[in-house]
């Protein structure tokens, strides 16, 4: 991957889980670090490699088909933890992403069963999976987890 500009900056955070990318998206307030911290930890205890690649606002830009992500400059590496504040961490540069996770709002309830369109996130042109989740709790890092596993299916 080269070094080129993001397209955009979007308030969002990016992990990289195993070789997935994921895209975390939600009001400010909504647990996208608690998820990302809550992901990584529960990946990284199962034995596979997880990592930040940004925290609160990510660049995004379509690359040959693809949606790459990187953290924006002024807090690479820097992972927000409540009750900890600001705090440096391991993170990856770049990544492509795979899939989108929106967190919906305290007043909001994911659909039981989402019609097709919401089920796909178009960013930069480039359409990727997409799932709604509630907060950071432990059927929702599951049920992250398990929709990864699906995209990670279709795509071998």
């Amino acid at each position: 991957m080269t070094a080129e500009a993001p397209t955009l900056y979007l308030h969002a955070n990016a992990l990289l889980l195993g070789e997935k990318g994921l895209l975390l998206r939600g009001p400010s307030g909504s647990g996208k670090s608690a998820l990302t911290l809550a992901l990584i930890s529960r990946v990284e205890a199962q034995g596979d490699f997880a990592r930040l690649v940004g925290d609160d606002r990510v660049g995004v830009g379509a690359r040959h088909g693809r949606l790459v992500a990187r953290p924006h400059p002024a807090i690479a590496g820097v992972l927000e933890i409540r009750g900890l504040g600001l705090t440096r961490v391991a993170f990856e540069a770049a990544c492509v992403l795979h899939a989108v996770v929106d967190i919906c709002g305290s007043e909001e309830r994911p659909a039981r069963c989402p019609e097709p369109d919401e089920k796909i996130a178009s960013i930069c042109g480039v359409a990727l999976p997409r799932l709604v989740a509630k907060d950071c709790t432990d059927v929702s890092v599951a049920r992250i987890l398990f929709f990864l596993q699906g995209i990670m299916t279709i795509c071998h």
